[in-house]
């Protein structure tokens, strides 16, 4: 055992090393090209780490069925010995990409596409190898599946820009931006980097994979990269850092953009017509996006009622009775409120009081938890005494109708002692505050 931790302590030491080298050199030399990658992404600790990666991240089988599970009892080893030797033969052809549909908040459907185990563990080994080259251009206006970055980043910005005075804002949304990159150009931003022709040859395979649609049907696009790919996230960030580039060059400083991944603000004290102009035209004209006109709107936080709702979160600008001065007021949105009380509501089910109740209260917990990490930032004293109070409401229901005459153990005590010595977790700010 202590044998094995010290052979991943040095496998991931030397992917670490690699991955700084190959960052330093790209921070270093902004115009230099990488041409001999291939050699890196087929070595074995490389392709380990990748496994490793897609262990950890989870997920159902892709088109041929074969799970995480089945390739751990099979043998770890052999089955990256066998992505490594089609990799250096190159005779690895990736297989159709499984697509799902999930349902969105508004009732819609999303797509999800599920490459198989082995496709995820190539595309790993190469995020692990042109992330850092990437990452060295990337801007601080970037936060979305970035390393070191997140949503809580992206908030904090567009707090400091309204209290900055830059309140109006554009609010772009980009439809359906994952399936509409257009292929040919992004693999002319990649190539602004890398120009190894075996690593081009993979991502242009990925690009075109077909995908099967749960009748069976195999579909090709010359537009996208599908969402649920490893690689994903990353090409798509590729792909709109030259929005960010030639905003950042128009812009001198005078409006501040916000991107997580294809969601983006832009905000300034005025947003005139030829910023919007110019917003609309390098999207769609220059970078062949298409922008949701309907959902796309400049809002305006110096009328009274008007708000920002961006990544579940809601900005508005009041004015403070304590000090008297105006100030960024951010708490989550209302849409996520509802959202979070439809999950509760779902977990605390009559249909799943099969369930020992100590096991729907661990649920519950890990849902509460994971909640108020993500909305502990700004204000959230009220928004979390509305959802304690709703899920101490329905779990109460819920054990009143475990059976007609209740818990008998339950009888004559409070519920606030029966809610904690059930381990009821309560939201607190405090408690993320330290955490």
């Amino acid at each position: 055992m202590l044998q094995t931790t010290t052979e991943d302590a040095i496998r991931k030491q030397k992917v670490s090393d690699l991955r700084a080298k190959l960052g330093f050199k790209a921070k270093n030399e902004p115009k230099f090209r990488f041409y001999t990658l291939y050699g890196h992404l087929i070595r074995m600790e490389v392709l380990e780490e990748a496994w490793e990666i897609v262990r950890r991240n989870g997920g159902a089988g892709g088109v041929d069925g074969v799970t995480i599970d089945d390739v751990k009892r099979r043998g770890k080893k052999e089955f990256l010995e066998e992505i490594q030797k089609e990799l250096k033969e190159e005779t690895y052809r990736p297989s159709p990409v499984k697509r799902v549909y999930i349902p969105k908040p508004n009732g819609k459907l999303r797509p999800l596409g599920i490459p198989t185990i082995k496709d995820r563990v190539a595309q790993a080994a190469l995020l692990l190898i042109i992330e850092p080259i990437f990452e060295a251009d990337f801007m601080d206006c970037s936060h979305g599946f970035r390393p070191e970055r997140n949503a809580h980043q992206a908030i904090e910005e567009i707090k400091k820009a309204v209290n900055a005075g830059r309140q109006e804002i554009y609010d772009a949304d980009l439809k359906s931006y994952f399936d509409s990159i257009p292929h040919d150009k992004l693999l002319q931003a990649v190539e602004m980097r890398v120009v190894d022709r075996k690593v081009l040859k993979l991502i242009r395979m990925w690009l075109k994979t077909p995908v099967r649609e749960e009748k069976g049907k195999l579909v090709k696009s010359d537009l996208g990269t599908p969402q649920g790919g490893v690689i994903s996230p990353l090409l798509a960030n590729i792909y709109l850092h030259w929005f960010d580039k030639f905003f950042s060059k128009i812009s001198q400083g005078k409006a501040t953009l916000v991107r997580y991944a294809d969601d983006l603000v832009i905000m300034a004290k005025r947003i005139g017509i030829d910023l919007v102009a110019f917003i609309e035209g390098t999207l769609e004209q220059r970078m062949k996006l298409e922008i949701n006109r309907e959902k796309t709107k400049i809002v305006d936080l110096k009328k009274e009622g008007s708000e920002l709702n961006f990544l579940g979160y809601r900005f508005r600008k009041l004015t403070s009775t304590r000090v008297m001065r105006e100030y960024c007021h951010v708490e989550s949105s209302q849409g996520a409120v509802k959202r979070a009380r439809m999950r509760i509501k779902e977990i605390l089910a009559k249909k799943n009081n099969n369930q020992p109740l100590k096991k729907t209260i661990e649920r519950l917990n890990k849902f509460l938890v994971g909640w108020g990490a993500y909305f502990h930032k700004g204000y959230p004293s009220r928004t979390f005494s509305k959802i304690n109070y709703y899920a101490e409401q329905r779990t109460i229901a819920n054990i009143k109708g475990r059976s007609q005459r209740g818990y008998r153990s339950l009888t004559g005590q409070k519920w606030s002692g029966v809610l904690k010595k059930l381990g009821l977790f309560r939201l607190t700010k405090g408690y993320y505050s330290h955490a």
